[in-house]
């Protein structure tokens, strides 16, 4: 089990340009959990996780990894301690899977140190754990958009850093492939020790693998902690607008959340006998 780096920030202002999305955002993210971003499109989600990865330098306010500030800190030395998975990677042209996956390796080597078996043995198992082993030699760009998905994924892992930051890392998976993604996030946190942080779309998904989720509107949060507290049908008519039966998921236990369209309103009463 690793040690545990502490990432969090405080006063946060991010903007593109002009276009203010996240304002006086503080946030600290649990250690050795998995904590899920939820939220509408464009509420800030991506831009927050993206302020977190030193991927968008902040209009105000700081993001701190073990104290620092972030965007003062070395490339190569934040590389070793946060890895992060942006919406949309783009793969050097023509680079086959393998040489995409080992490229995670680098912050890991300094200007003279050659290629290891270490090196080696973190490309392989990322490759196993994202079942993409056998695409090792295929080139990225012929790949389906799930495959590559998966490989960049299994390039963050091959990175190994204690903190995880991943950005829909699920779009483009069919839902088998979802559950693998979040069920291989799960045991990085329960097994090593990880910290990891993911944007995800599906409310549903979020409650069942989410140790701490963050639910965001218009570039505030609206609600923290965990799964069972947050996920009530006023925070989904909140933050989603739209009306909704919060039930016990069946398999997992944790909050269910079934739409209402205006179709079903009052449908949901029992059926007559």
């Amino acid at each position: 089990m690793s040690a545990h780096h502490q990432l969090l920030a405080a006063g946060l202002d991010l903007a593109y340009g002009e276009r203010q999305i996240v304002d006086d955002l503080n946030l600290t993210v649990p250690p050795g959990k998995l904590t899920v971003i939820v939220g509408a499109n464009a509420c800030g989600k991506s831009t927050v996780l993206r302020g977190l990865a030193r991927l968008l330098a902040p209009r105000r306010g700081a993001v701190y990894l073990d104290g620092k500030p972030i965007h003062q800190m070395p490339t190569r030395e934040v590389a070793t301690l946060l890895g992060v998975l942006p919406q949309s990677p783009i793969a050097p042209d023509a680079i086959v899977v393998a040489d995409l996956v080992g490229r995670g390796r680098y912050p890991h080597q300094g200007w003279f140190r050659r290629w290891t078996p270490e090196d080696d043995t973190a490309v392989a198992e990322a490759l196993t754990a994202t079942n993409t082993a056998d695409l090792a030699d295929r080139p990225v760009d012929e790949l389906s958009g799930g495959q590559r998905q998966r490989v960049w994924i299994a390039m963050a892992l091959a990175q190994e850093t204690n903190l995880l930051l991943l950005d829909e890392p699920t779009t483009f998976l069919d839902i088998n492939h979802q559950v693998e993604v979040l069920d291989l996030l799960t045991d990085l946190v329960a097994a090593r020790g990880r910290t990891v942080v993911v944007v995800l779309h599906d409310l549903n998904l979020a409650c069942r693998y989410a140790d701490h989720i963050v639910a965001m509107k218009q570039g505030r949060v609206v609600a923290e902690g965990r799964p069972v507290d947050v996920v009530t049908e006023a925070v989904v008519a909140d933050v989603f607008g739209m009306q909704s039966r919060i039930v016990v998921d069946p398999v997992s236990n944790t909050p269910m959340v079934v739409p209402i369209g205006r179709h079903h309103v009052g449908a949901d009463a029992p059926a007559p006998a």
